[in-house]
């Protein structure tokens, strides 16, 4: 009998990246889906430049599934320094009340986070130690996306982000649309230029313009669940596009 999860992620990928995954990254995901039970509609696994990455949500719903006994982290005092926000955490995963613990580092600064989450680095450092010690005490090979540096950021001319063209739907319908995208992109503080290529990514459509109603519908509500139940994974999905924004600047 086939996998229902199996199933799902090969849709999820197939129409999130049909151009970008090749026979090996599939099987990659095949392991990945069998092995950990990793869901790409859950937001536990992002392809990001021609390789898979799990999330800090993958991790915690990983823990849980497996009876995690507790994680405990802590400042390491040493290396931190409040003035030029530099923060290093230590994280200690229990996988049962008698493990002895799998240790995992994290460091996070201004220089290597994404501009989009300064003043929340000791925030993301105790995340990326979290995650390390989580992949540690369950033999997960592949990087999580919380673990990447800051990529090239383009230059902002501009402290206000540029807005997104208006949708080309018919009706007030088509306003409420738009209305809706711009609110998720304000709440959750995400770059609405990056959020266009994602989306236009995303549809699988040269142009925004090119997208029907349904498919922004369903990008709208794939991004509010993913910014609700992982904004961090979703502004390292949003940053994998830094690049293309960079090369059309």
């Amino acid at each position: 009998m086939s996998d229902p999860l199996m199933q799902s992620n090969m849709k999820q990928a197939r129409g999130r990246w049909p151009r970008q995954l090749s026979r090996p990254s599939r099987d990659v995901l095949r392991m990945l889906t069998d092995e950990f039970r990793f869901s790409i509609a859950s937001g536990d696994l992002v392809w990001l430049d021609r390789g898979w990455y799990v999330t800090y949500t993958g991790l915690i719903r990983l823990a849980k599934r497996s009876r995690c006994a507790g994680i405990h982290t802590k400042l390491i005092s040493n290396f931190c320094d409040l003035q030029t926000q530099h923060w290093a955490v230590e994280a200690t995963v229990y996988k049962s009340k008698t493990c002895r613990g799998f240790i995992g580092y994290g460091d996070a600064n201004p220089s290597n986070v994404s501009h989009l989450v300064h003043g929340a680095e000791m925030r993301i450092a105790e995340t990326r130690a979290v995650n390390r010690a989580l992949r540690k005490a369950y033999g997960i090979g592949i990087c999580s996306v919380e673990e990447i540096g800051s990529a090239a950021e383009p230059s902002l001319a501009s402290p206000e982000p540029r807005k997104l063209p208006p949708q080309t739907t018919n009706g007030n319908g088509g306003r409420t649309v738009r209305d809706r995208l711009c609110q998720i992109i304000r709440e959750h503080r995400l770059d609405p230029n990056l959020v266009k290529s994602y989306a236009i990514d995303y549809c699988g459509v040269k142009t925004l313009r090119d997208a029907s109603r349904d498919q922004v519908e369903n990008f709208i509500t794939h991004l509010a669940d993913w910014a609700e139940k992982d904004r961090n994974a979703l502004l390292c999905q949003l940053n994998s596009f830094l690049s293309q924004e960079k090369g059309l600047a």
